[in-house]
């Protein structure tokens, strides 16, 4: 089971970073973004997950990530400068540019 997460969580990381990017950029529209990150709970719920800590830091970061999608939506990267400088952190440290965000706190959701 360990490998199944820790290859959901692999595979999220480098998608989530590039939804992310690309929202930035202008490449795509931001509902995209809200639209992979629903999915990616949606898939979630389909891995019998017991244990809400997280295997590593870069998926305490993701999970940080994915609730403050799910809480201020992908527009706060458009509209809100200080959550999408807190986000790019969050990217730079999964694309190993850069230390880890002091302020996440992310947790697997249980379901």
């Amino acid at each position: 089971m360990k490998m199944i997460i820790e290859q959901f969580i692999n595979e999220k990381i480098v998608q989530t970073s590039a939804y992310v990017k690309a929202v930035i950029e202008h490449d795509i529209h931001y509902t995209e973004l809200d639209r992979f990150v629903e999915d990616t709970i949606e898939e979630w719920t389909l891995i019998p997950v017991t244990d809400e800590t997280p295997g590593s830091a870069k998926e305490r970061v993701f999970w940080h990530l994915i609730h403050e999608f799910s809480l201020y939506g992908s527009q706060a990267l458009i509209n809100n400068l200080f959550f999408q400088s807190e986000i790019k952190t969050c990217i730079d440290f999964f694309d190993d540019r850069g230390s880890y965000p002091i302020d996440c706190i992310g947790w697997r959701p249980l379901h």
